[in-house]
């Protein structure tokens, strides 16, 4: 679970940012963040702790993932963007209950 299972409800409940807005804005948030924490994890204790293998392949995953998301989000009405959204929290949230 990630910071944006926070983020896009506290956009959208708080701040009455439009849905497809508060997504977009969750993904953007994460470069900044990513990239702060890079040196962090690779400087810990004398040695990396980042795998650039299997991090080539999350950024490569995460790009994909991330423009053909964006695509998506242009052609899915608010409604049912924010009823995939409620949905996805709350399969999310039973499965931290059941399995922490």
């Amino acid at each position: 679970m990630g910071g944006g299972f926070v983020l896009i409800p506290l956009q959208v409940l708080w701040a009455s940012v439009p849905q497809r807005f508060a997504n977009a804005n969750s993904i953007v948030a994460i470069l900044p963040i990513a990239l702060a924490a890079l040196p962090i994890y690779y400087f810990r204790k004398g040695s990396p702790q980042i795998d650039f293998r299997i991090a080539l392949f999350l950024v490569l995953g995460s790009v994909i993932g991330a423009y053909i998301g964006a695509r998506l989000l242009k052609r899915i009405p608010e409604r049912e963007l924010r009823l995939a959204v409620v949905v996805v929290l709350g399969l999310v949230g039973f499965k931290e209950l059941l399995f922490p």
